[in-house]
């Protein structure tokens, strides 16, 4: 049996994507063990919020590492157009994850601003913070990379969600601070601010990849930019017609294509396979379908 054309990763690809995981992974759990033990021994609602958003980090490494793998297989009788819907899979059991984060972050925030606070001891737990705030950065900056130049949808929400850690630490850190010069309640004040950043995350996140599994079609913008890659090709006289699909994370696009009416049948059949290699070579797009209609069909 003969597959369709889909997008299939060569060795570049394959190389960023495996280093991205295990960042991934490896900084998450490095990561979750510091803060842990820095709420363990502070006492902080703040550090205990950032904790819990970590240990949720650790949980959707995994799932993020399964669901993005299974993403390259190759097509086969049971998935004919490949695995690809798994990525964006994938990125929502990432938001599922800090849902449940930022549903416990709210919570201890609450019940600790309920009790009036108390100080955070400065020292561990400052260090802790500013640590994780740095480590963050740096994987925030290495995945953020590989997912646009691979154009990963599932690395862009671990990128997105590394940010969200480097705020949600500034939170943490600034509440600790706020507790010992100013008052005792601004450090579960700031678990509250990191419980509503997640969220924030979680929306983005979620909305972005739905759109990818319920085939949702290209923006205004990239739709645009697709005809005027067809309207390149010597030969096009217009582009009437557009369709575009998310299949997964790159879209399948359906195009009518106006050439002269009067050339051969051979002629236009070339033009629409030019116009399909042109399409395909872009990194949004998994396979193109080109219609060839005459502009005029009689000869002047």
């Amino acid at each position: 049996m003969r597959w369709i054309r889909v997008y299939e990763p060569d060795e570049g690809f394959k190389k960023n994507f495996r280093k991205a995981l295990l960042v991934t992974f490896i900084g998450n759990l490095i990561l979750a063990g510091i803060k842990v033990a820095a709420a363990m021994s502070s006492g902080s609602t703040a550090i205990y919020s950032d904790a819990i958003n970590s240990i949720s980090d650790v949980l959707y490494s995994v799932l993020l590492i399964i669901g993005l793998l299974l993403s390259q297989r190759p097509p086969d009788i049971s998935h004919p157009q490949g695995h690809s819907r798994f990525e964006p899979f994938a990125a929502l059991i990432v938001a599922v994850s800090m849902t449940l984060a930022g549903v416990e972050a709210m919570r201890m925030s609450i019940v600790r601003t309920i009790e009036g606070g108390t100080a955070v001891p400065l020292g561990i737990p400052l260090i802790a913070i500013i640590l994780s705030m740095v480590i963050k950065t740096g994987m925030y900056v290495l995945v953020h990379r590989v997912s646009q130049k691979i154009a990963s949808p599932g690395l862009d929400a671990a990128a997105k969600d590394n940010l969200s850690d480097v705020i949600t630490s500034l939170a943490a850190l600034l509440g600790i601070l706020g507790s010992n010069f100013l008052n005792p309640v601004l450090d579960p004040l700031a678990g509250v601010l990191v419980a509503l950043w997640i969220f924030r995350a979680v929306y983005q996140t979620a909305k972005e990849n739905l759109g990818y599994l319920t085939g949702a079609g290209a923006d205004e913008q990239l739709r645009n930019d697709l005809m005027e890659s067809a309207r390149s090709i010597h030969g096009v006289e217009d582009v009437h017609r557009i369709v575009t699909e998310y299949a997964g994370p790159r879209l399948i696009v359906d195009m009518h294509i106006n050439v002269d009416g009067n050339i051969s049948l051979n002629e236009a059949h070339q033009i629409c396979d030019q116009v399909t290699e042109q399409l395909e070579t872009l990194p949004q797009v998994d396979r193109a379908y080109v219609h060839v209609e005459p502009t005029r069909t009689e000869k002047a």
